[in-house]
């Protein structure tokens, strides 16, 4: 008998390993996905189905999975996994995010698998005894951190896709364990954070080693590729309970970390009713609150899409500043207004009207530029270390998903024998009302701290249609500039008329109500520089702005780009 169940167990072992093999033919070394020799593609156009996302090797699987048969639904689960591995600085399974889908068949689909405050956290827990923030705590560190998301919405996602998980998460646990070759812009990165990593760190994590990083150089990820085959072969169990979980909780004890068994046994992704409207025949489709994203978003398109000076023409100062102005006004009310619809009542509805709206702008002057201190919040009665991957099938399917560990690899905290980054997502929060966060938002007790509660996103993953059809699947990383970047990828496609490679990489500004300034890319034009001034605009530049990933689906053609600010990359077929 015991030979019997022995000779059964064996062969239930083997096929799964043969399964979940099934799927990595194509990668390897001199295969169609090669971890050691691989270009970016910044812009295609394709027939069939295509991704685009922050590295070339997460793109290259995305692509394959569809080729074997999967959906755009396999395709983001397995490209957030490869994610997690070949992009540390912001891909990952410490953190959280949000998707947003059309299927084929017009279903809408929006999954919130956003990280959530621990259960003994409090609004307090990052004030001194004279109640001065120590903002420190709440964007470094095992207290930084929220209980993670993103696994959970990966299993969540997993009805609306076609394979077996096993053969999906194949593809990270092979790079992790088999190593890929780091680009020079990620050995830059992993040697500037190097500081960070033995500071937050009482171990030597994969990512520190005694020589600088070079671009060639090949990362191997042992821990977490067993963190990995443990979801593979237990599901979601595999994370949040066993032994990855009793790893993350002893990386908490080690600090000031408060994550317990209890509140990663408890963890539930959630399904959230997409925000819809319309600009022109387009129907666009954004993520509610939890996620600030597609309120602002909606605000600022139906601010200025009646608006005669948007039609003045991309960068002409007339529909620069009612952008600038329409981005002020939907700032304020997000400090005021939004956060966690299951803890504080927020009123969608109100904010989304014709004459909420028509009223946001009434006290708009062409030529002269506002004064935050004058633009309040309406009256209702009632990281920059993201990353966005969008795709598209040749079923129809849309999807577009933005995830994120909040800061630029995180906490910096890795978990000890787990190998991943940890979130320091709990900085989202209002840490105290007035305060502003580490992408100077300020927040009140809309968004203020609560055991169980998510904490107020910028993510802001958006899917249009044009006549009832697929049109637009787009998004980006960067903290607070996320909606208005997508903001002004949209504006220049519906109103400007340009492609998606143009659209996403044409300079970028940026305002938020506070700081009042208009923050500009290094190559934003001198001249509207000078006119915005004139106007009384206080203008800052700052390094580049997102990086943003657009799909355009027209005439039966699939053109993706990828932006060009970063190792951003497309595939397809």
């Amino acid at each position: 008998m015991k030979n019997l169940i022995s000779c059964f167990v064996t062969i239930l072992w083997c096929t799964n390993f043969i399964s979940a093999q099934q799927v990595t033919p194509w990668l390897g070394a001199g295969k169609p996905v090669d971890p050691y020799h691989y270009t970016q593609v910044k812009h295609e156009i394709y027939n069939n189905a295509a991704v685009s996302c922050a590295h070339p090797l997460a793109s290259l699987v995305g692509a394959q999975i569809m080729k074997q048969g999967g959906n755009a639904f396999d395709a983001g689960i397995a490209v957030q996994l490869a994610l997690a591995v070949v992009y540390p600085a912001a891909g990952n399974i410490g953190g959280g995010g949000f998707l947003i889908a059309q299927k084929s068949n017009k279903q809408l689909l929006a999954i919130d698998y956003r990280e959530v405050a621990p259960l003994q956290s409090n609004k307090n827990m990052y004030l001194d005894k004279e109640g001065n923030p120590q903002l420190e705590l709440s964007q470094n560190g095992r207290l930084a951190s929220g209980v993670p998301g993103t696994i959970a919405g990966l299993f969540a996602t997993l009805s609306s896709a076609k394979l077996d998980f096993k053969l999906l998460i194949q593809p990270a646990i092979d790079l992790a364990k088999n190593g890929f070759v780091l680009t020079e812009r990620e050995a830059n990165s992993l040697n500037s954070n190097k500081k960070y990593f033995i500071k937050y760190n009482n171990f030597s994590p994969a990512f520190v080693k005694d020589q600088l990083w070079k671009g060639g150089d090949t990362l191997f990820q042992p821990d977490l590729a067993k963190t990995l085959t443990r979801i593979q072969q237990q599901g979601a169990k595999g994370f949040y309970e066993g032994e990855t979980a009793k790893f993350i909780v002893d990386e908490m004890k080690k600090g000031n970390g408060i994550i317990s068994l209890e509140d990663l046994k408890n963890y539930k992704a959630k399904f959230r009713t997409p925000i819809s409207f319309q600009y022109g025949d387009n129907t666009i489709y954004g993520f509610p609150p939890p996620s600030s994203g597609g309120i602002i978003l909606l605000q600022m398109m139906k601010m200025v899409e009646k608006s005669t000076f948007i039609k003045k023409g991309f960068q002409s100062p007339e529909a620069t500043q009612i952008m600038i102005e329409a981005e002020r006004r939907a700032y304020a009310d997000r400090a005021e207004h939004l956060g966690d619809p299951d803890f504080w009542k927020v009123p969608l509805k109100e904010m989304s009207t014709d004459i909420y709206i028509s009223k946001r702008m009434s006290d708009f002057i062409p030529g002269k530029a506002s004064k935050s201190i004058d633009i309040k919040a309406g009256n209702v009665k009632e990281s920059e270390e993201t990353t966005h991957i969008s795709i598209y099938d040749k079923e129809g399917n849309m999807v577009s998903i933005t995830t994120t560990l909040n800061g630029g690899y995180g906490s910096k905290t890795v978990v000890q024998g787990a190998g991943f980054l940890m979130n320091n997502e709990m900085d989202d929060f209002s840490v105290k009302p007035g305060v502003a966060n580490m992408f100077g938002a300020v927040g009140g007790d809309a968004n203020a701290i609560e055991p169980g509660k998510r904490m107020l996103s910028s993510m802001c993953p958006v899917i249009v249609t044009k006549g009832g059809k697929p049109s637009i699947v787009v998004g980006t990383p960067g903290g607070t500039t996320i909606p208005t970047s997508v903001f002004q990828a949209l504006i220049n496609v519906i109103e400007f008329g340009m492609t998606p490679e143009d659209a996403i990489n044409q300079p970028k500004f940026h305002h938020q109500h506070l700081p009042d300034e208009v923050y500009t890319e290094p190559d934003f034009p001198a001249s509207l520089k000078n006119t915005l001034e004139l106007m009384g605009y206080k203008i800052t530049n700052r390094a580049s702005i997102g990086k943003t990933e657009m799909i355009y689906i027209r005439n039966k053609k699939i053109e993706v780009a990828a932006d060009k600010r970063g190792d951003d990359s497309v595939a397809g077929f």
